[in-house]
């Protein structure tokens, strides 16, 4: 490599963690699991038109433990997708962005979707929806 007398661009071992960092790369994680997670909507959407053997089966299989967790682990991607979302919005319009207003609503946007997946499932597994 020839020598340029530029200073190399720094590795991600160089940088410190931080949540800001962690958020922007969650949310473009959890964009593309939503997309693959949507196919379990897909599923039981076709499930529902296929009769109701279909959609029994499907019941079966998203009630089950394995099934559940998948779909508790859904859900809070869904809501973390969502607030992180949001809060890119409102970065959009020039506000935000000074470190500590940055910091804050990256922990705001964890923090709310882990409650708003709480709430959700609380509702569900308390038989409320019935």
């Amino acid at each position: 490599m020839a020598q340029t007398g530029r200073p190399l661009s720094p590795h991600l071992q160089v940088y410190k963690w931080q949540v800001q960092m962690v958020t922007s790369i969650l949310h473009r994680a959890t964009g593309i699991i939503n997309a693959v997670g949507s196919l379990i909507i897909v599923w039981g959407l076709a499930s529902i038109a296929a009769g109701p053997e279909a959609f029994a089966t499907f019941t079966d299989i998203a009630g089950s433990p394995f099934g559940t967790v998948v779909l508790i682990g859904w859900t809070l991607n869904f809501f973390y997708h969502l607030c992180n979302g949001i809060r890119h919005l409102v970065q959009d319009t020039g506000a935000g962005y000074a470190v500590p207003s940055f910091v804050r609503s990256s922990w705001m946007g964890i923090v709310a979707a882990f409650v708003l997946t709480a709430l959700v499932w609380a509702y569900v597994l308390m038989g409320a929806h019935a």
